[in-house]
C-alpha cells in the first residue's frame, strides 16, 4: 500500500468524459476511492479499459511528466486485461510506459505483460535498435515457409555461445602446390581476438591445416594434395570497446530476494508460484471503497 495516496481524488470518473482515462501533467495530492495501489507509492494509479479505451490509445494512465509514479515512471497502468491486444497503447496492452522517469522499479523504462490468454507483450513492425544488453530465454527467426509460404511458417533458433563470439566461414581451393590464402575483412583483427579454426576437405580425402594463423587480416591453408577445395570456419571473440567494457557474466548468483524462485517455475515443479519477473512487477490489488 502506498503512503500519501495516488494523485487524484474523487469517485466515478472525477469529471472526465466517460470512456476516457486520465491525462495529467505534474502531480496533485489526494486519494481515490477506486484507485489501485502500487508498492512504493504511485503518483498516478488506475486500471483502464473498464469504461472504455483511454486517452492517447493507452490502457491505464497517460501521465505526461508525472514524477510521483513508482520512482518517477511516466505511466503506471494495468490495462491489458480490459484492453487486450491494443495496438496503439503506451507500453502495450497491460504494460507500463516510463516517460522521462529516472527510475522505474529497478530502472526499467518499460514493463509489458501480454493480454490473456496468449497475447504478445510487445510486437514491432519495423527495425528495432537496442543500445545495450538483450537478455532472453530463447530466440528465433520466423518467416513464411519457403516451400509453402501461404500456409506455414519456418523457425530457426539463434546460435549462441558463452562468449561474445563472431563466426566467419567460406570455401577456398588450394593451388597446384596445395596452398591458399583466405582474406578476411579489413576490420577483422580490430574487432576480434582469440581465433579458432575448422577446416574440411571437400570432394576427396585430403589433409588440410592452418599453415599460418591470422595476420594482417589473412590466414593461410595448406593441403597435402594440389587443388583441394576446403571449407573453412574461423571464430573470434569481440574485443571492441563496448564488448571490453561489458563482458557477459556467464554465471551469476541470483539476488537474495530471488533465491528459491525461478524465471519459469512451472519447469521446476513449482507450477502456480509467481515467476521472478512477476515478483518484481506484482499486479496491484484493488482498494475497498472508503
Amino acid at each position: 500500500m502506498t503512503t500519501g495516496g495516488p494523485a487524484f481524488s474523487g469517485t466515478g470518473g472525477i469529471g472526465i468524459t466517460p470512456g476516457d482515462g486520465i491525462d495529467v501533467t505534474g502531480a496533485a495530492v489526494g486519494t481515490s476511492s477506486y484507485s489501485y495501489e502500487y508498492e512504493g507509492g504511485s503518483g498516478v494509479s488506475a486500471t483502464g479499459g473498464a469504461a472504455g479505451p483511454l486517452q492517447t490509445g493507452g490502457p491505464g494512465v497517460n501521465a505526461l511528466g508525472g514524477t510521483g509514479d513508482i520512482a518517477g515512471a511516466g505511466v503506471a497502468g494495468h490495462g491489458g486485461d480490459a484492453v487486450s491486444g491494443c495496438a496503439t497503447c503506451y507500453g502495450g496492452a497491460g504494460g507500463y510506459f516510463a516517460g522521462g522517469g529516472s527510475s522505474f522499479q529497478g530502472g526499467e523504462g518499460v514493463y509489458a505483460v501480454g493480454g490473456s490468454p496468449n497475447g504478445w507483450a510487445g510486437e514491432f513492425d519495423g527495425t528495432v535498435n537496442v543500445s545495450g544488453y538483450l537478455s532472453k530465454s530463447s530466440g528465433s527467426f520466423k518467416i513464411d515457409h519457403p516451400l509453402d509460404p501461404a500456409n506455414k511458417y519456418l523457425y530457426h533458433s539463434f546460435v549462441e555461445s558463452p562468449d561474445m563470439m563472431n563466426v566467419y566461414n567460406g570455401n577456398v581451393t588450394t593451388d597446384g602446390s596445395g596452398h591458399a590464402i583466405v582474406t578476411l575483412p579489413g576490420w577483422f583483427q580490430a574487432l576480434n581476438s582469440d581465433f579458432r579454426y575448422q577446416l574440411t576437405a571437400i570432394g576427396q580425402p585430403a589433409r588440410a591445416w592452418v599453415a599460418s594463423e591470422v595476420n594482417q587480416n589473412n590466414f593461410a591453408i595448406g593441403t597435402d594434395k594440389p587443388n583441394v577445395k576446403v571449407s573453412w570456419q574461423v571464430t573470434g571473440i569481440r574485443q571492441d570497446a563496448w564488448a571490453n567494457a561489458h563482458r557477459i557474466a556467464v554465471e551469476a548468483e541470483k539476488a537474495k530476494a530471488d533465491q528459491g524462485h525461478y524465471l519459469h517455475p512451472e519447469l521446476f515443479d513449482h507450477a502456480g508460484e509467481p515467476s521472478i519477473t512477476e515478483m518484481h512487477h506484482p499486479r496491484p490489488k484493488r482498494r475497498e471503497q472508503q
